[in-house]
């Protein structure tokens, strides 16, 4: 038999390389820390009318129409709230701030906002981002995003890097594109804390 017929075992070096160190292998999360985590979504839609203000992310908009709606018709507000109760499991905006109430009749959607916060927090959840866009057709909203993150991440207790809003238009395309409506779609991350059960001491 050849030298070459023999089959050639793999050498101990080759765990060594770059290419097959355990360093540079893919990093996933720890089978804990998936358990604890929860993503929800959200959408809102309101008519646009004239005589109402705009109000995007507690952010007043120069505009002649405006949302209609029961609150002041927030709907990028109203999209972050239904992510953030929908991750939880905790229901709706409707559900916790129905349009039957007079106690809601023109209320800022940032009273919503720190709402969700602390029934999330009583249900021991933190908060890890939000990223939600925003379709109008006019007008632009790019000059006023930097205030609304700044505005909803107050009302959330984040840091201002853990808020994104990004504007679309509809390209002339349905309700959206003919400036009939606004619509808002968001995505929120939020993290289950463990509980820490107290041990009885022995004895």
């Amino acid at each position: 038999m050849k030298a070459s017929d023999h089959p050639v075992k793999p050498s101990r070096n080759m765990r060594s390389r770059p290419g097959n160190s355990p360093s540079r292998q893919p990093q996933h999360p720890s089978r804990e820390l998936l358990t604890f985590m929860r993503a929800g979504i959200g959408t809102d839609l309101h008519r646009l009318i004239p005589g109402r203000k705009l109000i995007l992310g507690g952010v007043r908009i120069p505009f002649a129409k405006g949302p209609a709606g029961h609150s002041d018709g927030d709907a990028l507000t109203h999209a972050i709230c239904d992510a953030l109760l929908g991750a939880a499991a905790l229901g709706d905006i409707g559900r916790h701030f129905p349009d039957t109430s007079s106690k809601w009749r023109g209320v800022s959607s940032l009273l919503f906002l720190r709402h969700a916060r602390k029934l999330l927090q009583d249900a021991g959840y933190v908060i890890v981002n939000v990223d939600a866009t925003v379709g109008l057709e006019r007008p632009r909203l790019s000059p006023h995003i930097p205030l609304m993150q700044r505005k909803l991440a107050r009302a959330l207790g984040l840091g201002a890097g853990q808020v994104s809003v990004k504007a679309k238009t509809g390209e002339g395309v349905e309700a959206i594109g003919r400036g009939e409506a606004v619509r808002a779609d968001a995505v929120a991350l939020i993290v289950e804390m463990p509980r820490v059960e107290s041990r009885k001491s022995k004895g």
